[in-house]
């Protein structure tokens, strides 16, 4: 497929609300962009918009097992079968978390920080990057 055609579907996919869809998508046309291209605005908007969504999923989940999971240990204790349950799908989730964090780290650092020409781009790229980091901590 070619870079306009992925971004169209990526578009399509938001319209849709598939942003796991877009996410892919957009890596896709991310990790195409040679060393001496760049992401127009509009693709950056549509990269950072997408794996927005996919993290803030995400991190919505795990704050929700979280709550969770302390009321449980209120009630059963931190030891019962069900904390250790709502423990092991929150390590899914922050599993989760940790491969798409590191997916867009890597794609900004592998494909998209290099080719900066102007400033806007590196200021936009860098900011992602902190962001992500941040949910990494």
């Amino acid at each position: 497929m070619d870079r306009d055609d992925l971004v169209f579907k990526a578009k399509l996919a938001e319209q849709a609300e598939r942003y796991d869809e877009m996410m892919e998508y957009m890596s896709e046309v991310a990790s195409k962009t040679g060393a001496n291209e760049q992401l127009s605005v509009e693709e950056r908007n549509l990269l950072s918009v997408a794996y927005k969504n996919v993290i803030g999923a995400r991190r919505a989940s795990w704050r929700i097992m979280s709550s969770i999971e302390t009321k449980e240990e209120s009630k059963s204790g931190a030891n019962s079968e069900t904390c250790k349950l709502i423990r092991d799908y929150k390590a899914n989730v922050e599993e989760e978390l940790t491969t798409i964090c590191s997916r867009i780290l890597d794609l900004i650092k592998e494909h998209l920080e290099d080719g900066c020409a102007d400033g806007e781009s590196k200021v936009f790229y860098k900011k992602m990057k902190g962001d992500y980091w941040r949910y990494l901590a």
